[in-house]
């Protein structure tokens, strides 16, 4: 299987592409990839059984899509909370390095990273580690834009993108920290919120804001 097939497969999953349909779209913006290039990619990964794909629904995993995804998910976070945890990589900064590291990791060496870190089941930015027999917890599907007007959210997890977290170290929100939502402003505007941890009020860009999940 090709590096980019596999990184379409971590995406989807990560957009909760095992429980829901995703789309296009949001497999295109958070792989900083054309639409039309998606298309084409999903089309492909349909004919081999990894995605289903509904016109205009969106795509989801199939059994076969979720069990490769899972192996790569977990080499990937593992690696990341490696470079953070041992080396003192910058969030943003890990995601990259942890690409070029899993596709030539072994089951024995993730293994041994993995006891060696004592066993994380999230990554620094959030997602779900599965453990070596494919447990896990699912994660939150709910992102900060579907938040009603006036409750109250915890941040959860945020899609492994590197302009993304820059700019929210760059807000300085924090998996963890509690939100009000204030206001979404009209027309695919931002989403203005309290950050109750410190109270700092905060816009979020309507793109950012479909990206960090919360529950």
């Amino acid at each position: 299987m090709t590096p980019m097939k596999e990184d379409y497969l971590k995406i989807i999953f990560e957009l909760g592409g095992k429980q829901k349909k995703v789309s296009n779209k949001q497999i295109a913006i958070s792989l900083n990839i054309a639409a039309g290039s998606v298309t084409e990619m999903v089309n492909k990964m349909a004919t081999e059984g990894l995605v289903e794909h509904t016109p205009y629904a969106g795509i989801s995993l199939t059994n076969k899509g979720i069990r490769l995804a899972e192996d790569l998910v977990r080499k990937h976070r593992i690696w990341e909370d490696f470079l953070v945890e041992k080396l003192g990589y910058d969030l943003p900064d890990v995601h990259d390095e942890a690409e070029v590291l899993e596709h030539v990791t072994s089951p024995r060496l993730i293994d041994s990273l993995d006891d060696m870190l004592g066993n994380p089941t999230h990554c620094p930015h959030g997602g779900v580690i599965p453990d070596r027999l494919g447990h896990y917890h699912e994660d939150s599907h709910t992102v900060l834009n579907e938040a009603k007007d006036g409750t109250v959210v915890t941040v959860d997890r945020f899609i492994d993108n590197h302009d993304l977290l820059t700019y929210l170290g760059d807000l300085k929100l924090d998996i963890g920290d509690q939100l009000k939502v204030l206001k979404h402003d009209p027309f695919e505007g931002p989403v203005t919120v309290k950050n109750l941890t410190d109270d700092a009020e905060l816009i979020v860009s309507y793109k950012a804001a479909h990206y960090i999940f919360v529950k």
